[in-house]
């Protein structure tokens, strides 16, 4: 007997294993019914086996904020930043830390990039993160006093082609807190040129972009997230910029 899901349920699944082991998708190109025959067939095979759903023993605890008492044993402590933030604060990274991949969980927030220190230039954005292979986390605080970013599987680089994998998303605070990730319509997660940084599109404007100066942006919806605008205006202007690595 075949077993039967709902759309629903397809989805469900799909995007679970896209945002928790997106390399199982990535390894080839996969649609949602591809994904389907393989799980299909998957437990056709395996009929005789009892099956049992076994979580990952947490081996990194997440360890204490600067912020967070030497004796306090919360298991939702903040991730420790290894540098001071200009733009982020507790409640930022309280919304941002459960909303993760898990391969970045118990890990202290490296500060990569920030305009403050290293200046306005997308060319010393990707000078910074030459040697890194680790996904990042990009902060920007506009002129409105607006907080909104991306999450990247990779870390920013020059391409030809567009990189990146389903872990990928945009977030926003203005006014609260929103995330928008992968549609699966798509797979323009992030592209960068000499000129500009692009994130998301579809046939239209880009769901985040970024000039050579990291000083003008803009913000639109877009297929690849599904996503509203991220800040209060579809152009603004950068006040502060920040990438953070997990280390």
């Amino acid at each position: 007997m075949g077993v039967v899901y709902s759309v629903g349920e397809v989805d469900h699944l799909y995007t679970f294993f896209v945002q928790w082991s997106p390399e199982t998708i990535y390894s080839k190109p996969s649609s949602r019914r591809d994904f389907l025959s393989g799980i299909e067939s998957l437990l056709s095979n395996s009929a005789s086996r009892q099956w049992e759903i076994v979580t990952v023993k947490q081996q990194n605890k997440r360890r204490p904020s600067v912020c967070s008492s030497a004796d306090s044993e919360s298991d939702d402590q903040l991730p420790l930043l290894t540098h001071h933030s200009q733009i982020l604060e507790e409640h930022h990274l309280e919304r941002l830390m459960n909303h993760m991949p898990a391969r970045t969980q118990g890990y202290s927030w490296k500060l990569v990039y920030s305009t403050v220190e290293h200046g306005t230039s997308l060319t010393t954005l990707y000078r910074q993160m030459r040697e890194l292979d680790r996904p990042v986390l990009m902060v920007i605080r506009d002129t409105d006093k607006q907080v909104f970013g991306a999450f990247s599987s990779d870390p920013f680089r020059v391409s030809s082609f567009c990189y990146g994998t389903g872990e990928t998303f945009l977030y926003s605070f203005s006014p609260e807190f929103q995330i928008f990730r992968w549609s699966g319509e798509n797979s323009y997660f992030v592209r960068g040129f000499l000129d500009s940084l692009q994130m998301g599109g579809g046939g239209g404007p880009f769901g985040l972009w970024l000039d050579s100066d990291l000083y003008r942006g803009s913000s639109y919806s877009c297929n690849t997230f599904c996503n509203r605008p991220l800040s209060l205006h579809h152009d603004f202007i950068v006040q502060d910029l920040e990438v953070w690595s997990f280390v």
